[in-house]
């Protein structure tokens, strides 16, 4: 009879305990805020504050701590946060992201509609990506808020890019360290909001060329940074060559291995890393409807 987990690398790939061990987060003893892993490789749940309240000096500090160290955070138990109050909250970590291509929600700029109903030809963020990964200065971070859920679906994917680029082999990640990638956002955005009145004859969208691995600026860490949604060659390869490197890095990228799935509840907050985490929402709840309101905050050159 076959062996059949001989291949399958299961949950415990052999060799990756150590560096499980290596990479473990801290557990930290937070004052004004309770942190709890919502996984052992990734993501948080913050409770004990109310983000429609703002966030005070001292919580802002254990945000942040908690957010470099959890990559990725799900406030628990909150109120619907007003537009103006959310904006303030993402202009603590820095100066907003506008998109390239979605106009923001009326009166708001900043603010992104996330809105998928039964009338919808699409939804966001169905590929995996790391948010408008082709700008010169791709986002820092990204803060949803849904207000409306499906009954059931609509579930967020989210994968950890550090871990990514540890499990790869010493001699390729010495290979990828000299390599760049071209992030193109033209595929993605043409056409895309027209329903929302958007004529985008002539524009042109943003396209950037970024290191394969990235340093974190804060954390000092490495991640993979390539993504199935905007990344679309290797600039130092041959065509083919790039196509087949990137397709191994993007089922790589995409392994169980570096992956949590997230389930919300109403009024839940996520407030994720660009710069390390890629993420896909499933578009599997149609004809129900998923709604809410994203704000992004303007990141730095990555290297």
């Amino acid at each position: 009879m076959a062996n059949v987990y001989a291949k399958s690398p299961g949950t415990r790939p052999s060799g990756n305990v150590e560096t499980k061990r290596q990479r473990a987060r801290p557990r930290r003893n937070f004052r004004h805020i309770g942190v709890r892993p919502y996984a052992p490789n990734l993501g948080a749940e913050v409770r004990g504050i109310d983000l429609a309240d703002g966030l005070t000096d001292e919580q802002f500090e254990e945000v942040h701590q908690a957010f470099l160290d959890n990559q990725v955070l799900f406030f628990k138990e909150q109120s619907p946060i007003a537009p103006e109050t959310q904006i303030a909250i993402g202009e603590r970590f820095g100066d907003l992201h506008f998109h390239p291509g979605n106009p923001g929600k009326d009166g708001y700029p900043a603010i992104i509609e996330i809105h998928s109903h039964a009338d919808s030809k699409m939804a966001n963020g169905e590929y995996w990506h790391s948010d408008v990964s082709c700008d010169e200065l791709p986002p820092l971070g990204t803060m949803l808020q849904l207000h409306v859920l499906p009954e059931s679906g609509g579930d967020t994917m989210f994968a950890d890019s550090y871990a990514a680029w540890e499990a790869l082999s010493e001699p390729l990640r010495a290979m990828l360290d000299g390599l760049h990638a071209k992030h193109d956002g033209e595929h993605i955005y043409r056409g895309r909001y027209a329903n929302f009145g958007v004529d985008d004859e002539g524009k042109v969208y943003p396209s950037a060329v970024h290191p394969i691995t990235r340093t974190h600026p804060e954390t000092g860490r490495k991640a993979l940074y390539v993504n199935r949604g905007f990344t679309t060659g290797i600039e130092e390869l041959e065509p083919d060559e790039s196509e087949a490197l990137l397709e191994f890095l993007f089922e790589h990228a995409e392994k169980i291995d570096f992956q949590i799935r997230y389930r919300w509840e109403l009024n839940d907050m996520a407030f994720w890393d660009n710069r390390c985490v890629m993420h896909r929402a499933l578009w599997d709840y149609w004809p129900a409807a998923r709604k809410g309101h994203r704000v992004t905050i303007k990141g730095d050159k990555p290297v």
